[in-house]
């Protein structure tokens, strides 16, 4: 005889699972590895009719099946979650963001289990995608392009001292665009970023071709002025962020705007909008399978007709101390700031007419078979979970109905990463990341935000924040990388070079310096950059004014290194020092005294500039 587990209720099956999670720990108590979610509305993201009282078969991590009650016998042993009066429906996609840890807890608890990133956290990107997906951070799954081509270097890095893996590279030949975009997909990118439209044509051309060959696909964001929208649909862009480049190519007079403009602010030329320029992209756009995803919260702020409900939100979303607990203040203030710039007088007359135009032109792209797909542009600058929703109801502004907008955080972002056999739809076979709410969001799109359970991976997850929540590799968008201070390196050797106490070169007979005041140290580079947990380790660091009696310290303990010159280290770490996984710090102490003239000129303290080694999980 089969025995099931039954929930009267969602609300007391969670809160007895959660209380078994609880157990785990103590007792080490199995978690149900079979879930069947019973009597709810099915909208599967496929765009058809509603499935009234569904059931949905979770085993392990994946999706067993999918029926209606009746049509089968459940698994023995399950747990079986009554969700009658209730939607189910896949998880959501946040489908571009510059996604730094914090926002983990806050995107699940408004149903996001996956975000696509716009290549900004280098070196962390895939080890925390992994960790994810096997279970060992919390947060929604984070696809990746590790780094981004571009005409404007990385700013925290100087050029020549990047590691292959650094978020955001200037090539010099497409060639070299080419030895990139290798290296990322080697490491693990689900897709390749074009970040402007400003480099060589045949830069682009190679990138598309190495992506081609590994069946990865490329975004791009196209504004000219070399590479602009057709351009990318004809190359085989997977999509255009931002509707990249839309503007510039459907306005009336293009010359008007080359120089001067915001590309991120295209109003002015939706404003002049030509319907004839509009349809001819367009037919171009969807005969190619070009996706959009219009980014409407961040290009048209303080246009969108629900602006001040949204401000509202934003606010609100911070009164919570349990999540400002850990969420950084810098980045509180800046989204709240975001909500406040607002244009006046004659400029939003004029725009204003452009925004109408920008709603009109995707709400076409959309009636002639045209995939939109769905992202608050998440960063930094706006607020995780609540500006998707946002981002959702302008989109009813703009015409779209609530089932194209579910498809658009649903089956079209899977589709554009190509990895719609795993995600996207709530089908047999596919992974477990599934939502349930407690409204039809297809009378009210603000519907899919009343969240009454998340499941991801075949697991449920505990909403709500707390005070603990972290992250193994602390990516921080666009603040992530593995060499602290670089500038500052480069800086100081070239201050110092031809001054007493200068940088330490060693000599060609290979002795080491052992002077009685010590130069200031300073780190360039670091190979590997990941290494495994448990496993033993030789890192070389490279910088200059390494000396005999340098020291090397990780996690804050010393550790056995050689002194190769006095710009090279070999530090050996064994599986005791990588037995945690995470993102640890690295620095050379050079022995008291210091140098009187790094002392005086400001430079250091004896501790070189910081190091991350990542420790990636043994999988």
């Amino acid at each position: 005889m089969r025995k099931y587990r039954y929930c009267a209720s969602l609300g007391l099956c969670l809160a007895l699972l959660f209380a078994m999670f609880a157990r785990r720990s103590r007792a080490q108590a199995p978690q149900p590895s079979v879930f069947v979610i019973e009597g709810g509305t099915l909208i599967d993201g496929n765009g058809g009719a509603p499935v009234q009282d569904s059931v949905v078969v979770i085993q392990g991590n994946k999706i067993a099946s999918v029926s209606r009650k009746g049509q089968g016998a459940y698994p023995a042993n399950a747990w079986i979650i009554k969700a009658d009066g209730k939607y189910v429906l896949p998880g959501l996609f946040d489908s571009q963001n510059s996604y730094s840890w914090y926002f983990g807890e806050a995107m699940l608890n408004h149903g996001v289990t996956s975000t696509i990133d716009v290549g900004t956290t280098g070196e962390t990107a895939v080890p925390y995608r992994d960790a994810v997906f096997h279970g060992k951070a919390r947060g929604p799954r984070a696809f990746t392009g590790v780094s981004r081509l571009s005409v404007n270097p990385n700013p925290l890095v100087n050029a020549g001292l990047e590691n292959p893996l650094t978020h955001t590279r200037v090539p010099k030949s497409a060639e070299e665009t080419r030895q990139f975009v290798r290296a990322w997909i080697a490491a693990g990118a689900d897709y390749i970023l074009t970040y402007d439209g400003a480099l060589p044509m045949d830069y682009y051309q190679a990138a598309f071709d190495e992506a081609n060959k590994a069946g990865v696909p490329v975004f791009t964001r196209a504004y000219g002025p070399v590479l602009f929208a057709k351009d990318a649909a004809l190359l085989g862009s997977a999509n255009l962020p931002h509707s990249a480049g839309i503007g510039i190519a459907v306005t009336k007079d293009p010359s008007k705007f080359k120089e001067g403009r915001d590309d991120r602010n295209e109003l002015d030329r939706y404003a002049e909008m030509d319907d004839a320029k509009a349809r001819d992209l367009i037919q171009i756009l969807v005969a190619h399978h070009v996706a959009l995803v219009p980014t409407f919260m961040i290009n048209f702020a303080g246009y969108p007709k629900d602006w001040d409900q949204f401000t509202a939100e934003a606010r609100a979303f911070f009164n919570n101390p349990e999540l400002l607990s850990y969420y950084p203040p810098s980045a509180v203030q800046s989204a709240l700031q975001s909500y406040t710039r607002v244009d006046q007088g004659p400029l939003r007359e004029r725009r204003v007419k452009g925004y109408q135009n920008a709603m009109r032109f995707h709400k076409m792209f959309v009636d002639a078979g045209g995939h939109l797909v769905v992202s608050g542009n998440t960063n930094d600058a706006w607020v995780p979970g609540v500006d998707l929703h946002q981002e959702m109801q302008i989109m009813v502004e703009a015409g779209l109905t609530p089932m194209q907008i579910i498809m658009g955080s649903t089956r079209y972002p899977a589709e554009m990463l190509r990895k719609q056999k795993l995600l996207g739809t709530v089908e047999a076979g596919k992974l477990a990341d599934v939502i349930i709410v407690n409204a039809d969001p297809l009378q009210d799109i603000k519907n899919l935000d009343k969240i009454n359970a998340v499941i991801q991976d075949g697991k449920v997850v505990e909403l709500g924040y707390h005070a603990n929540y972290s992250s193994p590799f602390a990516n921080v968008a666009a603040g992530t990388i593995s060499i602290e201070g670089l500038p500052w390196a480069e800086a100081m050797k070239k201050a110092t070079g031809g001054a007493e106490g200068g940088p330490q070169r060693g000599s060609d007979s290979g002795a080491i310096a052992d002077p009685v005041y010590s130069p200031q140290p300073a780190i360039e580079a670091m190979n590997p950059i990941i290494v495994t947990q448990g496993d033993s380790a030789v890192v070389t660091v490279t910088g200059f004014n390494f000396v005999r009696r340098s020291a090397v310290y990780f996690k804050g303990k010393p550790v056995p290194f050689r002194v190769v010159s006095s710009t090279q280290l070999q530090v050996t770490l064994d599986g005791e020092a990588l037995r945690e996984a995470g993102r640890f710090d690295l620095v050379v102490k050079n022995p008291d005294p210091l140098e009187p003239f790094y002392a005086r000129s400001m430079w250091g303290n004896g501790t070189s500039n910081i190091a991350h080694l990542i420790v990636n999980y043994k999988y």
